[in-house]
């Protein structure tokens, strides 16, 4: 019983960690640059239907917080003529 923890990695183990970090960035970057680069015309051919679906979404996530909500202004209401 030291009482240092045996869960912290000695610094050759976070190297290690990092190096491999390293190694997935590079290889998705150099992913992402061969597949935008070879599917160019399927990517902008997508695009305007990636336009239409993006009304919808933007509609859902952006204005489901307007408005008053019934329950809401109820239990409000319940709460102030309780007192």
């Amino acid at each position: 019983m030291s009482g240092e923890p045996e869960s912290q990695p000695n610094g050759d183990q976070e190297r290690g960690h990092r190096g491999v970090v390293w190694v997935w960035w590079a290889f998705a970057a150099i992913a992402a640059f061969y597949l935008f680069t070879e599917h160019r015309a399927h990517l902008f051919g997508i695009l305007p239907y990636l336009l239409f679906l993006a009304c919808p979404l933007m509609h859902f996530f952006m204005h489901r917080h307007h408005g008053h909500h019934p329950q809401d202004s109820q239990r409000s209401k319940r709460g102030n003529h309780e007192h």
